[in-house]
Order: structure tokens, then C-alpha cells, then sequence
């Protein structure tokens, strides 16, 4: 399982917040994968790729 974020963020913070095992925001404020999803927080992923505003994560399994 990984996370990807495609172009497109926002830097509205809600995966880092929701996840933040997996998505991190950088230096320029926008978000980053950071870490693994895994079984542990594949839930908590799935929620901030629902969440996003910009529909830009993708969980893939």
C-alpha cells in the first residue's frame, strides 16, 4: 500500500492532520507523503484521500 499526491495541493493541512503517520506538509506548506501506510493506518489514509479538497491523494492498495 502507498499514498501518492498528485499535483494539484493546496496546502490546506487535512491529511496531515487526519493522517499524519502518512502526509506531512513541507517547507512551500504543501502536503508530502512522509510515511507507509500501512494496516494500522490505512483507515486514517483513506479518510484524508475522501477528505481531500482537491481530490489530489490517492491511495493505492
Amino acid at each position: 500500500m502507498k499514498a501518492i499526491i498528485n499535483e494539484g495541493c493546496i496546502g490546506c493541512g487535512l491529511c496531515a492532520s487526519t493522517c499524519e503517520e502518512v502526509f506531512e506538509l513541507n517547507d512551500d506548506g504543501f502536503a508530502v507523503v512522509s510515511g507507509k501506510v500501512t494496516k494500522d493506518n490505512i483507515d486514517d489514509a483513506h479518510e484524508a484521500e475522501e477528505n481531500c479538497p482537491v481530490n489530489v491523494i490517492v491511495i493505492e492498495d
